[in-house]
């Protein structure tokens, strides 16, 4: 890693040679060095922290920082009991961010999501009365969208405007959004009875899909012994908000060599079945492959990893670690890969594997 920041920071020698890239990146500064180094050690501080809360998850809890630092949103797919809200909860406790939680019903209004106008008296002139704004739960640095598909499309289009342009509009007004904005949504995938489907343009605003697996059973044994008896600990605000969104200036910055570049755009037209260079198996498994907007998500998921594993420029194995929750959600596979038990992160692993033989 020594030998790597030299390189990068001396900006006289192409980084990227071996692999075949035309340019090497521009150079890390001095100052966004020692920031990458602040934030690797911040990071450490951070699992340990929430770890005082949540036992295990540690995959989960750096694919939501990940989500923070690159500006995204994240969709989580866990059965109930999996500590989906506690582990959110504690990310705004360590990050001193304001939280909300929305629980998502049927009978979910777009007004009981974004806010709704009041008639009440004047503060200014007695006796005459106003309309008055009341912001609903999304005016939050990090809001839960929980169960998101038990509410009608509708409603759940009523966080599409907040998730893009972080913005909300109601009666002609153009409301901001609290910085930083950071919208976490829970489905659950055993009772499908009564949900709405999301649409796949709204699949394809969350940055990342993220599996909540069941803890192991040594982590289960800790969660017996130490979640059953006297209170939660109290966690330490480790960052504010303008430190959050300073990071997220940071990650941005981060160097990207060219043929990173190109290895991102070659896997995601490898996952659409109609583009020439799509091998066979892909055409024969799926219906829908990924869209640009999976290309961006990849590069600035590899930035926010990189970063956090004290890597001053994206390498190959970030493009790689952030692969499956960027494009799980984002391949949609037909009935013949369906009936053969052929999944989209298996897919995912094939194409990463027929890459890295490219290389």
């Amino acid at each position: 890693m020594a030998e790597q920041t030299t390189d990068v920071l001396a900006g006289d020698k192409d980084v990227s040679s071996t692999a075949g890239a035309s340019t090497s990146p521009p150079p890390v500064s001095k100052d966004d060095v020692a920031a990458i180094d602040a934030l690797r050690g911040l990071y450490d501080k951070l699992r340990a922290e929430i770890g005082k809360r949540i036992i295990g998850q540690e995959k989960v809890v750096e694919q939501l920082l990940i989500c923070i630092l690159a500006r995204g949103h994240a969709l989580l797919m866990g059965v109930p009991g999996l500590a989906k809200t506690l582990m959110v909860n504690s990310l705004a406790d360590v990050m001193s961010l304001q939280f909300s939680r929305i629980q998502f019903t049927p009978d979910l209004m777009p007004s009981d999501i974004t806010g709704t106008d009041i008639l009440q008296d004047s503060s200014d002139t007695p006796g005459k009365r106003e309309f008055k704004f009341i912001k609903g739960p999304v005016f939050a640095n990090i809001v839960l969208a929980d169960e998101i598909n038990r509410t009608p499309p509708k409603t759940q289009s009523a966080l599409l405007e907040a998730m893009q342009e972080h913005k909300v509009t109601t009666a002609g007004r153009t409301l901001e959004l609290p910085e930083p904005f950071f919208v976490l949504a829970t489905q659950n995938p055993i009772e499908q009875e009564g949900t709405y489907q999301l649409p796949e343009a709204q699949l394809d605003r969350f940055m990342f899909f993220v599996h909540v697996e069941y803890p192991t059973a040594a982590e289960e044994v800790r969660i017996a012994r130490e979640t059953t008896g006297g209170e939660a600990a109290d966690l330490e605000e480790l960052i504010d908000g303008v430190e959050v969104l300073g990071f997220q200036n940071l990650v941005e910055r981060v160097p990207v060599p060219d043929h990173i570049y190109e290895s991102a755009v070659k896997l995601v037209r490898l996952t659409r079945p109609r583009e020439d260079e799509a091998p066979e198996w892909i055409r024969k498994w799926v219906m829908w492959g990924a869209g640009p907007r999976a290309v961006q998500y990849l590069i600035r998921g590899a930035k926010a990893h990189a970063v956090l594993h004290g890597s001053y420029l994206v390498r190959m194995e970030d493009i790689e670690a952030v692969a499956k929750p960027v494009l799980t959600h984002r391949i949609l596979t037909n009935f013949q890969a369906q009936s053969e038990g052929v999944t989209s992160p298996q897919i995912i692993e094939r194409l990463l594997n027929e890459i890295r033989g490219d290389e």
